[in-house]
């Protein structure tokens, strides 16, 4: 049996410990919020985070978050009404077109934003390597730099 946090709450799995964490949120623990993409690691579709950084859940499998806290898109925000500022700023700048990678695509803002405070264009370019089909990049790009407006703006407050 594996016993982690999800969502600051204590969850079990008890089924192959090899089975990929997205599939133990998924279809074990009910959560739908973090999608499957490529099934290789290649789009982060199903990016959460374990310990606070952005994880690939397709290829990480659920022996490797025993003991660990993993954040899915669902427990992201504070409250319901209350959201992150990324999620904030994604919907400030209407983001989304087909929404299917953006739980991944925020969950990986949230991590880059820790590491790259006041990120440049370049940052951005070089360190979030989730894939959008739809092509939003640029406006992903755009709420990344408001996100981190809105993140200095909470820290001076």
């Amino acid at each position: 049996m594996i016993t982690f946090i999800l969502n600051s709450i204590p969850v079990t799995f008890d089924g192959d410990p090899g089975t990929p964490l997205l599939w133990v949120i998924r279809d074990h623990l009910g959560l739908a919020g973090t999608k499957y993409g490529c099934g290789s690691g290649d789009c982060g579709a199903c990016t959460v985070h374990v310990n606070g950084r952005a994880r690939r859940s397709c290829m990480l499998p659920a022996n490797a978050v025993a003991g660990r806290a993993v954040t899915t898109i669902e427990g992201l925000a504070a409250d319901e009404r209350r959201l992150h500022p990324v999620q904030q700023a994604w919907l400030e700048l209407d983001v989304p077109q087909c929404g299917y990678c953006q739980a991944g695509q925020i969950m990986a803002a949230v991590d880059f934003l820790e590491r790259f405070p006041r990120p440049t264009d370049a940052d951005i370019d070089r360190h979030m390597t989730n894939l959008c089909r739809c092509g939003t990049h640029v406006r992903i790009r755009q709420a990344i730099h408001r996100a981190a407006e809105l993140l200095a703006d909470g820290a001076q407050s």
